[in-house]
């Protein structure tokens, strides 16, 4: 297939990008507006390494002159672009509106006239709210509580009328929260690791018992992977290892690694409206045959090895920021 892959040069696309043409004779364009987390040098060995499979366009997709221009002759699509911290989403959450929401409807408008084959939608578990016991279905309410899951919420339900109104084969994932390479230092773990190998403490929020199931990037791509190629159309699948821990639990894997102590957590206030718990069943996609591939110590080790590793990727991030 000829895949148009919207926000690939972020963390989760580009990982994705890696693994499809790693796993299949694909062919990828990626089309990214290179906003802060989105970074060129993250795919600048993409190209030399797939000769003739890899294309880049620079633009945005509320650029609907661009969006279809750049997408026709695509067979599908694969929406990973959106702003996704919950942070920066509570200062200033006009951006997330505009990306997530508007944003979304013009990639499903662009792929209807451009006829393609399949749209993935990618989403978040965020958007069901706090779960504070079991896990939610695909069909449980959508309750979000910040400005980037209630836009994600509506990004998702914008992309699923597409396929009740127009029949457009638009299919969704909910994915739970991803670690490993090539992540934006602002997030739990690339942000704890980099700290931590400055010499720098972690600030944790509230009393740290939140809890969230990790899921290593690779395995999370398989995933997606299998529901694009697999996955019914109009149909939501949700993504998760189901094994939830607070995370206080995972800093204390993260301060091990880096040979560091309790003395290194700085305790800071709890954000406004922090979700204390989420969880997925996962079950919709595992019946698709997917399993996760890595032990969550194992791929925590891996990712604080390639940000050891990869300073020259993440350094120059931080002191821009």
């Amino acid at each position: 297939m000829k895949l148009f892959v919207t926000g690939g040069a972020g963390f989760i696309g580009s990982n994705y990008v890696r693994w499809v043409l790693s796993h299949s004779d694909d062919e990828v364009t990626v089309y990214d507006a290179l906003t802060y987390a989105g970074n060129l040098a993250t795919l600048g060995d993409v190209g030399p390494a797939h000769p003739g499979r890899y294309r880049f366009v620079h633009a945005d997709i509320c650029d609907l002159g661009a969006l279809e221009q750049a997408m026709a002759g695509h067979d599908a699509v694969v929406h990973f672009a959106a702003e996704s911290h919950v942070d920066r989403s509570i200062s200033g959450p006009e951006d997330f509106a505009m990306t997530n929401c508007v944003g979304t409807n013009l990639v499903c408008h662009a792929a209807r006239r451009a006829g393609v084959t399949r749209v993935l939608h990618i989403s978040t578990d965020e958007v069901y709210g706090s779960v504070e016991r079991g896990s939610s279905a695909e069909s449980d309410r959508l309750e979000p509580r910040s400005p980037y899951s209630a836009s994600k919420a509506g990004s998702d339900l914008i992309a699923l009328s597409y396929f009740t109104t127009y029949g457009l084969p638009v299919l969704v994932t909910r994915s739970s929260n991803n670690f490993g390479p090539w992540q934006y230092p602002e997030k739990l773990v690339p942000l704890f690791v980099t700290n931590l190998l400055e010499g720098c403490k972690v600030p944790l929020y509230g009393d740290g018992m939140n809890e969230r199931d990790w899921l290593y990037v690779e395995d999370n791509c398989a995933a997606l992977d299998l529901v694009l190629r697999s996955g019914v159309p109009g149909q939501v699948y949700n993504i998760g290892v189901g094994a939830e821990m607070p995370n206080r639990a995972l800093v204390d894997k993260i301060l091990t690694l880096a040979g560091a102590g309790p003395e290194s957590i700085d305790w800071v206030a709890d954000r406004p409206g922090h979700d204390r718990r989420y969880s997925v069943d996962p079950s919709r996609v595992r019946a698709l045959g997917w399993r996760p591939g890595h032990d969550l110590d194992q791929a925590l080790e891996a990712t604080f090895k390639w940000y050891r590793d990869n300073r020259w990727w993440w350094e120059p991030l931080k002191r821009g920021a």
